[in-house]
C-alpha cells in the first residue's frame, strides 16, 4: 500500500503570501482610487484614466517593493551563510558542539543529538546550520525575482476588475457598481486564498470585506467632500 505525502500549506507562503497582496492591494487601490475620482467628478474618461493610471501605476510599485523588500532579505541570508561557512572552516568542533546543543534543547538525549548533529555534518554542515541554526530552509529562503513578478501579475489582476467597471457601468451609479463588485470580488478572493492556505474561509472573507469596505468607504467620502469639477 502506497502512503501519500502529506499536504502542507506552508509550502506555499512564498508565493501565496505575494500573490494574495497583490490582488487585494490591486483591487482594492484601484477600485478606492476610481471610487474617489468617481464621487469627484463623473466623467467616463477621467475615471478611466485614473483607473488605467492606478493599475499601471500600482503593479510597478509593487514589483519594485516587493523585489527590493525581499532582496534585503535575500542579502541578509547570504551574509549569514558567508559567516556560517567561515566558522565552520575555522572553528568546526565549536560548530559541531554548537548544532547538537540544538537538538538537545529540542528534547534529544546528548548522546543521539551529538550523533545526529556529526552524520549531518559530515553530509552537508552548511545546509545543516542553515535549516537548524539560522532558520534557512527551502520554503521560506527569499526569492526576490519570483516575489515581484507575483506581486505584478497579481496587482495588475485585481486592478482589471475596477478597470473593466469603469469602462462598462453606468457612470451616475459608477460609485455602487465599483463598489458591489469589488466586494464581490473580495469575497472570492478571501474563499480562494483561505482554501489554499488551508485557513477558515469565513473569518478570512468577513475580514478581507471589512477592510475593503472601509477603504473604498473613506475615499468615498473624501471624493465627495473635496471634490472639483475637471473641465
Amino acid at each position: 500500500m502506497h502512503h501519500q505525502l502529506e499536504k502542507h500549506y506552508v509550502n506555499r507562503v512564498g508565493w501565496l503570501r505575494a500573490a494574495v497582496l497583490g490582488a487585494n492591494d490591486g483591487l482594492l487601490s484601484t477600485t478606492s482610487i476610481v471610487i474617489g475620482v468617481a464621487a469627484a467628478s463623473p466623467d467616463r474618461n477621467t475615471i478611466i484614466l485614473a483607473a488605467l493610471a492606478g493599475m499601471i501605476a500600482g503593479a510597478m510599485s509593487m514589483a519594485a517593493g516587493e523585489y527590493v523588500s525581499v532582496s534585503s532579505q535575500e542579502d541578509t541570508e547570504k551574509a549569514d551563510l558567508a559567516r556560517e561557512q567561515r566558522e565552520l572552516e575555522e572553528i568546526p568542533e565549536i560548530e559541531l558542539q554548537e548544532l547538537a546543543k540544538i537538538y538537545e534543547r529540542r528534547g534529544v538525549s546528548k548522546e543521539t543529538a551529538m550523533q545526529v548533529a556529526t552524520e549531518l555534518t559530515a553530509h552537508d554542515a552548511l545546509a545543516a546550520h542553515a535549516h537548524d541554526e539560522l532558520g534557512i530552509n527551502e520554503i521560506t529562503q527569499a526569492k526576490p525575482l519570483q516575489a515581484a513578478m507575483a506581486s505584478f501579475a497579481s496587482f495588475g489582476l485585481g486592478a482589471l476588475l475596477p478597470f473593466a467597471v469603469s469602462l462598462l457601468a453606468p457612470i451616475k451609479q459608477m460609485v455602487y457598481f465599483q463598489y458591489g463588485f469589488s466586494i464581490i470580488f473580495l469575497m472570492i478572493l478571501g474563499a480562494i486564498s483561505a482554501r489554499t492556505g488551508g485557513s477558515k474561509m469565513g473569518i478570512a472573507v468577513l475580514r478581507i470585506c471589512f477592510w475593503g469596505t472601509v477603504a473604498m468607504g473613506i475615499t468615498a467620502l473624501i471624493g465627495h467632500l473635496f471634490g472639483v469639477s475637471v473641465a
